[in-house]
């Protein structure tokens, strides 16, 4: 397959590294937040402050890295002028807009020298929950954001994608529980990393093997590389994670499996989108296949 000139159909995105690295620290966050809710709630206190310190710390880094790709800080600050139910953009910077300060009150908590008044209490623990509420849908509103563009490899992802990306998240937010909680409380931070890391495992099998020719850049090049390597640090640290439950030095090693594993698949994801716009073939062959399924009366491929 060639195109006029040798040149590609579509733009490749002109995003660097930091974008993929915001995607990975953005669901660090989500996830992080989930577990601290459920430490304060079930008396964990140490899986809790860990929990939203995790939370508040890699949100930061998230916003630092979409800024810095973004060029001007105050291009964020222009997507807040309107709400578009219709723009993942749109609808993710809001989202962001309601999780950040319940994330940073409940943060800041865990900061204060001394005890909290009891009065307090309530009004952080309130924030808490409130920013655990919105954390899956931050958690997944990238993935979502990532298959609404015209790049090949994302769009034609658009039903798996958001379960690895909240499978991803969960699982390095667990891995994250684990490095910092002790073991008799991190017990919340292992059943959340198994589930996601599963999930993660399952869903990237049925991404990279599902009909159509798109599969193959998630199964060649330097994207299928990561996302190797994101498969078996996955493993390892759900492996791990069993001798977890009694040894200090397990939690670790599985924590910064799961960790280097998410932030693989994150990677990987990019790279495969990148692959599919410089290809033609990535681009008018699906497009073909679409007409000729309408031009035969079947139910045609949606397709960007």
């Amino acid at each position: 397959m060639t195109s006029y000139y040798g040149r590609p159909v579509l733009k490749p995105p002109v995003w660097e590294w930091k974008i993929p690295g915001y995607l990975f620290t953005g669901g660090l966050s989500a996830g992080s937040a989930l577990l601290g809710a459920g430490g304060d709630l079930t008396g964990r206190p140490a899986l809790r402050r860990a929990g939203r310190l995790g939370a508040l710390a890699s949100l930061g880094v998230s916003t630092y890295l979409l800024v810095a790709d973004l060029g001007r800080p105050g291009r964020f600050h222009h997507m807040l002028r309107v709400a578009r139910p219709t723009s993942p953009m749109s609808v993710g910077s809001w989202l962001l807009m309601a999780y950040a300060p319940g994330t940073g009150v409940a943060a800041l908590s865990e900061l204060v020298p001394r005890r909290l008044p009891p009065r307090w209490r309530p009004v952080v623990r309130a924030a808490g929950l409130e920013s655990a509420t919105v954390a899956p849908a931050v958690a997944c509103y990238t993935a979502v954001l990532l298959s609404q563009t015209a790049v090949p490899a994302w769009h034609e992802a658009h039903r798996e994608l958001p379960f690895v990306f909240a499978g991803s998240a969960a699982a390095s937010s667990g891995g994250l529980g684990m490095l910092f909680a002790p073991v008799e409380e991190a017990g919340t931070a292992r059943v959340f990393a198994a589930y996601g890391g599963v999930t993660e495992l399952v869903l990237s099998r049925v991404l990279e093997n599902r009909p159509g020719l798109l599969r193959e850049v998630y199964r060649t090049g330097r994207a299928h590389r990561l996302r190797k390597w994101s498969e078996a640090l996955t493993a390892a640290g759900l492996v791990s994670g069993i001798a977890a439950r009694r040894s200090r030095a397990a939690a670790v090693v599985s924590g910064l499996a799961l960790l280097a594993g998410s932030a693989l698949q994150r990677f990987g994801v990019f790279e495969a989108g990148v692959a599919s716009t410089r290809d033609p073939k990535y681009v008018v062959e699906p497009q073909r296949e679409r007409l000729r399924a309408a031009s035969s009366g079947s139910r045609p491929v949606p397709g960007p």
